[in-house]
């Protein structure tokens, strides 16, 4: 059975025989609600692609420690994969984020698309950031990833067509596209980026700009997804053919 993963601010400068002190509420759920107990075995990553395994030494009500048996360092996944998720309606952002997440993205930018249903403003704004950002650490510790993904504030159309301008690739997913996915090539390194649209579709304005900071407009095949998952399936398709799932 696969170790329990939790995480940790720094694994900087961590040796093996160290001991590495957890607090806080990550320390509590481990202790508290998984009743988390002394000789246990566990992971300890940081997100900043270094993790530690070793036997608990010790337990608080807030707090634990870890001796150190084990240390691991990975470099950072190459390309790096963002997507740009249009704002959905209801749950089905976090559906997104997690999904996103355990197949290995990166970055998820919310964008706030000319025809998304939900708004983002105010205490909305901050609540479903957090939700977000919430989502993509859990997923991120349940698929055990090295280096956790980043969940970047909210954007405009202009912020995302300069994050185009600045990919090695970057697709527009529209179910109008003459171009399949399937047909890209996949840079080796650097950056790929998949904007992914709302319920509602994305506009004809929003498609021409993104097109002119450098996408291509592509279509994922003759079935439309919901926007939840349409990012996850060319994220995947892109995934297969990159050395990081072995292509």
């Amino acid at each position: 059975m696969s170790l329990p993963v939790h995480l940790v601010d720094s694994l900087a400068g961590v040796s093996v025989g160290d001991l590495v002190t957890v607090e806080g509420d990550e320390a509590h759920h481990a202790v508290a609600v998984r009743r988390l107990r002394v000789g246990e075995q566990v992971v300890l990553t940081d997100g900043s692609g270094r993790s530690v395994t070793g036997a608990v030494t010790d337990t608080g009500k807030r707090v634990f420690s870890v001796e150190a048996s084990s240390v691991e360092e990975l470099p950072r996944p190459s390309p790096s994969f963002v997507v740009v998720q249009a704002l959905p309606k209801g749950d089905r952002g976090e559906l997104s984020v997690e999904v996103l997440t355990e197949i290995g993205v990166d970055q998820v930018v919310p964008w706030a698309a000319s025809r998304s249903v939900a708004v983002w403003k105010g205490e909305r704004a901050t609540k479903s950031l957090a939700r977000w950002r919430s989502t993509a650490r859990e997923a991120a510790k349940q698929s055990r990833r090295s280096w956790h993904p980043t969940v970047t504030e909210l954007s405009t159309t202009a912020e995302v067509a300069e994050l185009v301008a600045g990919a090695d690739l970057a697709v527009v997913l529209h179910e109008e596209a003459g171009a399949p996915l399937a047909g890209l090539p996949v840079p080796a390194s650097g950056t790929v980026v998949v904007v992914v649209g709302p319920e509602g579709g994305l506009s004809p304005d929003e498609v021409a700009t993104f097109v002119a900071a450098g996408a291509v407009s592509v279509r994922l095949g003759a079935e439309v997804l919901r926007t939840s998952t349409a990012g996850v399936a060319a994220c995947a398709a892109l995934l297969a053919r990159t050395a990081r799932w072995g292509g």
